[in-house]
């Protein structure tokens, strides 16, 4: 048994991201020592990327979006620094980008800057 080195708790031999935090747990190759095939994120594999969900908090998301959004503090705060200035810069691309994030964030498709899914409704 091994334990995540971001938040600690027990994860399985063979997993690739912890279920508590869904960090990164640095496993690139199975036990064969024969590389794997798929999906990568960040260069390590990912056996399933539908159930890897980020751990930013989807509340806070949607909040900062629907008082802050023209000022992009949503897209700072998952990490999209590049978009982040463009929507302080555009107000939100004039309004529409917000709009847009807003019904993504709602809806659980929005991603944070490592492609994770900001799903987690907990703060």
């Amino acid at each position: 048994m091994a334990f995540c080195r971001n938040c600690g708790a027990r994860v399985k031999d063979g997993d690739f991201f912890c279920q508590s935090c869904g960090a990164s747990l640095g496993v690139s190759e199975s036990s064969s020592g024969q590389s794997r095939q798929g999906p990568t994120i960040n260069n390590y594999y990912v056996s399933n990327q539908a159930n890897v969900s980020s751990v930013k908090s989807r509340l806070v998301a949607l909040l900062l979006c629907f008082f802050v959004g023209a000022l992009g503090i949503h897209r700072f705060y998952v990490g999209k620094v590049g978009t982040g200035i463009l929507w302080l810069l555009t107000a939100g691309c004039f309004g529409i980008g917000v709009l847009v994030d807003f019904i993504m964030i709602a809806c659980g498709s929005f991603r944070d800057c490592y492609g994770y899914f900001v799903s987690n409704w907990d703060i």
